[in-house]
């Protein structure tokens, strides 16, 4: 089956009891047993919950995986892989990460003895510090936020495999429409399932997702002795939510290619980063190995800070607001939102200035949204479109 089928009926088939073609959402904490120890099939939800089962067996088929295990967040999902190391353990990371990934890095796992290692897999002469710090986890992002850089994850895979070490690849960006790091090669991926995959802004999630049995059981434990197990119900709308994701990402995609290319144009923006924009760094990278640019527009703008807060909050259609992937327009100001928890030589040395502005495109009317760029840009004194 196509990916758009299985979005809809893999994992999703109607309820065998009752034969709803939508099926139940199950709001128990505990379930009763046949006799001590014997199930019909789950004991208590923080351990597992059909709902559970059922987004779980969606998204590795999207994803192209054998196993997932599904969580309360994306954090909790990056806790569970982080709490599968131990003491003592390397990470070796790209150095643009998300902020809150970042914080967790050096605010809780450190005082347990993880060390993380930061590089810029952006450029292949870095791929041998594998093999000078033989990390026990290789964490990557692409496209990387905000920054949108794209990693060569089949490259990179080839050479952590050849020494035996396993590759994260957080997909939250991409989405497993437009990209499947296991089939590039990729040990784990990793997605906040609160954004695009559900896509409404309605609940959090998050999954890994892997063809190790191994790394399987880490995630399956740890979601039961951490309790990062997602609620019922926000699983029930995560599986609502994926039904629609081939039609949602494709217009992302279209929205934001066609609001990038606009920005280039624009004489108060130095510089504007889309995957699919034939300026991108990576630009031929990302048409090997995504299927389209998913809907994250990263630009700066040529203005102090003032100016930059002045813009992102005159917009009407695109809500000041952190997160993104959902059906409506975001902007995020990276500096003073998603990654302040970032220190800024940390931030700048990876290109997050004050200037930096990150637009999550919804699938609203493209020139709607480019009107309200504009007529932002006016109130805050910078040249729009003309």
């Amino acid at each position: 089956m196509e990916f758009e089928t299985r979005a809809i009926h893999v994992g999703q088939e109607p309820d065998p009891e009752t034969g709803a073609v939508i099926p139940p959402i199950h709001l128990t904490s505990t379930f009763a047993q046949v006799r001590p120890g014997e199930t019909l099939g789950y004991d208590y939800t923080r351990s597992g919950n059909p709902n559970f089962t059922r987004l779980s067996t969606t998204l590795a088929s999207l994803e192209g995986g054998t196993f997932a295990t599904v969580f309360g967040s994306g954090m909790a999902a990056i806790t569970a892989v982080l709490s599968g190391l131990r003491s003592g353990d390397r990470v070796l990371a790209e150095e643009n990460v998300y902020g809150c990934t970042f914080r967790i890095f050096d605010r809780v796992f450190e005082k347990f003895g993880l060390t993380v290692e930061y590089v810029d897999f952006a450029n292949p002469e870095e791929y041998g510090a594998i093999e000078r710090f033989r990390p026990a986890l290789v964490w990557l992002e692409s496209p990387t936020n905000p920054m949108l850089k794209i990693l060569d994850i089949a490259a990179i895979s080839d050479v952590a495999k050849d020494l035996g070490i396993p590759v994260l690849v957080d997909n939250t960006f991409a989405s497993p429409f437009f990209q499947r790091p296991l089939e590039l090669g990729a040990t784990l991926s990793l997605s906040s399932t609160t954004k695009y995959v559900n896509g409404h802004s309605d609940c959090l999630g998050g999954v890994v997702v892997t063809n190790d049995e191994s790394w399987q059981q880490k995630m399956i434990f740890a979601q039961k002795a951490v309790g990062l197990n997602p609620s019922p119900f926000d699983a029930w709308l995560i599986s609502r939510g994926v039904k629609t994701l081939a039609l949602r990402m494709r217009c992302h995609h279209e929205n934001a290619l066609s609001i990038a290319a606009r920005l280039e144009g624009c004489p108060s923006i130095r510089w504007v980063r889309h995957p699919f924009l034939a300026s991108h760094p990576q630009f031929e990278m990302a048409r090997r190995q995504m299927s389209g640019g998913s809907g994250i527009v990263t630009f700066e703008l040529d203005a102090d800070l003032e100016a930059t807060r002045s813009f992102v909050s005159g917009l009407r259609l695109f809500a000041l607001a952190e997160s993104l992937g959902g059906v409506e327009s975001l902007v995020d100001h990276p500096a003073s939102m998603t990654h302040a928890s970032i220190p800024r030589p940390e931030r700048e040395k990876v290109g997050i200035f004050d200037g930096l502005v990150r637009l999550s495109v919804g699938i609203e009317d493209v020139d709607d949204l480019i009107g309200d760029l504009d007529r932002a840009l006016a109130r805050a004194g910078l040249t729009g479109f003309g």
